[in-house]
C-alpha cells in the first residue's frame, strides 16, 4: 500500500502531538516530518516533497499563509488553527478542510476523508497558492487558461476571474509544465488544453481559446509553437 506522507508544521509541541496521535488510526497515512516553523517546512518541503500538510496559520515570525506564498508548488493542505477568524480565511482560499484546535476527532476524520478523495485527483500541473490584495487563492494550474504581464506582475485568467501574482513571465515561464502552457508572445502565455482553433492571418499565427478570446502568435514564437503543437 503506497501511503500518503504528512508534514506537520505547527509551533507548539502539544498540538503536533495531537496530530501525530490521530493519524496513528488512518495506516494510508504516515508522518514524513515535524517543522515548528516555516523556514524550516520550506526546506523540508523542497528535499521530501510530501503529499499533505497539515500547517498552523498562526506561527511566530511567519504565518502558514507566507510560507504558502514562498512555495513554487504546493501540495493539498489542512489547515489547523485555534482562531476562528481564521478557520473563515481558509475557507476562503479553498484548502482541502480546516481544524479548529482542540481538534475533534469527528472532524479530523471527515478531514482524512477529503484529503484521501482530492489526493486521488491531483493536479498534474500543479498548485500555487497566491495572496491577491485581500484575498487568498489556491491555484489549480490546469483551470488556468491564459496568463498576461502587468508591469512586475502577472495576471492570471482562470474561469471568469483574474488573479494577480508578483512575479515575471520569465519566472513563471521556468516553472510552468511546457508540454502544457506556451508563451507565445513577450507578455502571453497559453495553456494548450485551451486552445480551440489555430488560424493563420496575414501570414501570422492566431489562435481562439475556448474562452473566445483571440491572440496573436509573435514571428518568433511561431515556428517554435508549430513544433510544440506537433510534437504533443
Amino acid at each position: 500500500m503506497t501511503k500518503i506522507r504528512a508534514l506537520i508544521v505547527d509551533d507548539e509541541r502539544a498540538a503536533r502531538n495531537e496530530i501525530t496521535r490521530l493519524l496513528a488510526g488512518y495506516p494510508d497515512f504516515e508522518i514524513m516530518g515535524e517543522a515548528t516553523n516555516a523556514d524550516d517546512a520550506l526546506k523540508m518541503i523542497g528535499e521530501e516533497t510530501p503529499d499533505l500538510l497539515f500547517l498552523d496559520i498562526q506561527m511566530p515570525e511567519k504565518s502558514g499563509f507566507d510560507l504558502l506564498e514562498s512555495l513554487d508548488q504546493v501540495p493539498p493542505v489542512i489547515f489547523t488553527t485555534a482562531y476562528d477568524q481564521y478557520a473563515v480565511k481558509a475557507f476562503e482560499v479553498s484548502a482541502l478542510d480546516y481544524l479548529v484546535k482542540p481538534i475533534r476527532e469527528e472532524r479530523f476524520e471527515k478531514a482524512i476523508a477529503q484529503s484521501r478523495q482530492r489526493l486521488g485527483k491531483t493536479d498534474p500541473a500543479g498548485q500555487i497558492f497566491v495572496k491577491d490584495r485581500q484575498q487568498y487563492h489556491f491555484i489549480q494550474w490546469s483551470s488556468v487558461h491564459l496568463i498576461e504581464s502587468m508591469d512586475n506582475y502577472a495576471r492570471i485568467f482562470l474561469g471568469d476571474k483574474t488573479v494577480f501574482l508578483k512575479s515575471s513571465l520569465n519566472q513563471l515561464e521556468d516553472k510552468l509544465t511546457s508540454n502544457i502552457f506556451f508563451r507565445i508572445n513577450r507578455a502571453q502565455i497559453v495553456n494548450r488544453q485551451y486552445i480551440q482553433t489555430i488560424t493563420t492571418v496575414d501570414g501570422r499565427l492566431k489562435i481562439t481559446l475556448s474562452t473566445g478570446a483571440q491572440l496573436e502568435i509573435s514571428e518568433r514564437q511561431s515556428g517554435k509553437f508549430r513544433q510544440w503543437i506537433a510534437s504533443k
